[in-house]
């Protein structure tokens, strides 16, 4: 079993989108006007809007903008050069700047639009950096 995506349902698509590509310095491919996929290389952050809940059985299945219990991580090269380069267009999403964490990575928490909690994070200790190798 693998996980390869993990579904934001959201009532402003193009605003996450936008926001994500930004913040990720990616591409989005759009496939409908209600749905697309940011593709990394170990796993997809899909964004759908809330018209696609018809197909999973009706709008009670999810809701928009309600997520406070997952935390959508990236790993990215330099934490801190990513803070430098998002600093000014995150200020109204940062939950904290770039702290070193007791497991051993640096991460920066920030909110995208519809509140979901996302973690850039680095590597910082020699077991961690060990952990993560390969999935850049």
């Amino acid at each position: 079993m693998s996980l390869v995506s993990i579904r934001i349902i959201t009532a402003d698509l193009n605003g996450l989108m936008k926001f994500y590509e930004q913040v990720t310095g990616m591409p989005i491919v759009q496939y409908t006007p209600d749905f697309a996929e940011l593709q990394t290389k170990t796993a997809t952050l899909a964004i759908g809007s809330t018209r696609t809940l018809q197909f999973f059985g009706g709008e009670d299945v999810a809701q928009s903008s309600q997520n406070r219990s997952a935390i959508i991580e990236f790993l990215v090269d330099d934490v801190e050069k990513d803070y430098e380069r998002l600093a000014g267009f995150l200020q109204p999403y940062i939950v904290q700047k770039p702290t070193t964490m007791p497991w051993g990575n640096k991460s920066l928490l920030f909110r995208d639009p519809d509140g979901n909690l996302v973690n850039f994070f680095t590597p910082t200790t020699p077991e961690t950096i060990k952990k993560f190798e390969g999935k850049k």
